[in-house]
């Protein structure tokens, strides 16, 4: 079957930077859709980022101009660049995949999903 593992959480003071990266296995086709989703203490978990099969992105407003999606399908691998990191945006991240071409942050939509990473950011 199909496994989704993220690695690249961590510690870091306020407007520090992090990348994510989620290596996905156990298929040989690129998903038309990818994504981060969080969810930070007592909150629902939220969309933050999600990019189609031809590299085209959307970001939740939260973290617009901040965090960069990106994927590399040779590598079955889907990246989070974040910069200028808030408090507000300690949580655990999670990745998510679906052959859905409907492409957007819903989590309904996403068949497939990592164990998550956790983000810790302290002012």
């Amino acid at each position: 079957g199909v496994q989704l593992v993220e690695s690249g959480g961590g510690s870091v003071k306020a407007g520090g930077s992090l990348r994510l990266s989620c290596v996905a296995s156990g298929n040989t086709y690129s998903f038309a859709c990818m994504g981060w989703f969080r969810q930070g203490p007592g909150k629902k978990r939220e969309g933050v980022a999600r990019i189609d099969a031809a590299g085209s992105t959307s970001y939740a407003d939260s973290v617009k101009g901040r965090f960069t999606v990106s994927r590399d399908n040779a590598k079955s691998t889907l990246y989070l660049h974040m910069n200028s990191l808030k408090p507000d945006d300690t949580a655990m991240y999670s990745c998510a995949a679906t052959w859905n071409r409907r492409c957007v942050l819903v989590q309904a939509d996403f068949d497939y999903w990592g164990q998550g990473t956790q983000v810790t950011v302290s002012s």
